[in-house]
């Protein structure tokens, strides 16, 4: 009798962490196909941040139709347990279970230990490293997806004081973390590349993860440093940052944002000098892919500007805005980073 009460107990608790987390309004295409079985929970913030959980959605999707996946997405409710999403995902035995974002990292090593069985991938996994300061591989089914942002950030950086037209340039990051500090990192070191004599201005929205949904503080924020003196602010907020878009609007001519993750042109034609995009979509893509072709292998996978992991906006819409003389410098610091000429920093000192 004691051994049914308990499991009783353990089905209503988890029935009850369940009961906050909402699935998406996914399409109905999104449930058929014969390819690998595909869950996925989103970060904070959700769809329609328009940067880093639309990547994931979009990789995804992709695998629908390319690869016949099917893909259940979960989006987590404010203030819910998000172990409660990936939980239930994995005990449906999905042939993959991704976690959107560095705050899954915790609850995919448990439970990878207990779903032996279950591939897990982690994007922006958070890498622990030993008292020597190696890297901790993860449990043997997960798959450790990361970005050498500070490459890309590096890049835009140099595009920011090329083309400022100020001694000062500004960054804006969501919650104050090493994995953003890795955008300021990069960002303020390719400014200083190229700009001995310019000011970095970073601020932070908060150090919550409500600080990357917060579009009201990053208007604020931004409002802010373009009354100090900046024309350029590039964000690292998630949708924070569509609120230093409405600043640089606010501002008008001669103020613009750098997006992140993703293109976000759209969000303020005109006033956006590039955006510092992250393949979070390819990334997603490919490792559904490998679990398809039986491929899929744990461990840490780092992509940066030599595996087109990161870079920067450059078409017609923006082409207007970065003179020829400014592209084909930037293209030389790239070749630079690639070939390991110059080292970008991964921390602020």
């Amino acid at each position: 009798m004691r051994p049914l009460i308990t499991a009783l107990v353990v089905l209503a608790l988890v029935h009850g962490g369940l009961l906050f987390v909402q699935p998406t309004n996914a399409p109905a295409a999104e449930l058929v196909g014969d390819g690998p079985q595909v869950g996925v929970v989103f970060d904070l913030g959700g769809r329609g941040d328009k940067s880093f959980n639309d990547g994931a959605y979009l990789g995804a999707e992709s695998a629908t139709k390319k690869l016949q996946a099917r893909v259940q997405f979960i989006e987590p409710g404010d203030g819910s347990d998000r172990e409660a999403g990936l939980r239930l995902l994995a005990a449906e035995r999905r042939a993959l279970v991704v976690g959107v974002g560095f705050i899954f990292t915790d609850d995919l090593i448990e439970l990878a230990k207990e779903y032996p069985d279950v591939h897990f991938a982690g994007v922006d996994f958070a890498v622990s490293t030993d008292r020597f300061g190696a890297p901790i591989p993860p449990p043997p089914n997960v798959a450790a997806l990361k970005f050498r942002e500070e490459e890309g950030s590096f890049l835009v950086g140099a595009l920011a004081a090329l083309v400022g037209g100020s001694k000062k340039v500004g960054f804006l990051g969501g919650m104050d973390i090493p994995l953003i500090h890795k955008f300021e990192a990069g960002y303020r070191a390719g400014v200083m590349h190229v700009c001995k004599d310019c000011t970095v201005i970073a601020q932070y929205a908060g150090v919550t993860p409500e600080a990357f949904r917060n579009p009201s503080k990053g208007k604020e924020l931004a409002l802010s440093q373009y009354q100090q003196g900046v024309n350029v602010i590039f964000h690292a907020s998630g949708s924070t940052g569509l609120g230093m878009f409405e600043a640089a609007r606010a501002m008008g001519r001669g103020h613009y944002g750098i997006g992140v993750d993703a293109d976000q042109y759209g969000e303020a034609p005109g006033y956006v000098l590039t955006s510092m995009v992250k393949g979070v979509d390819n990334v997603v893509y490919d490792t559904i892919r490998r679990v398809k072709d039986g491929t899929f292998q744990g461990g840490i996978f780092s992509y940066g500007l030599k595996e087109k992991g990161v870079g920067y906006v450059y078409d017609a819409r923006n082409r207007a805005l970065i003179p020829d003389s400014v592209r084909a410098r930037l293209l030389d610091i790239e070749r630079d980073i690639v070939a390991g000429r110059i080292r970008v920093p991964s921390t602020r000192s």
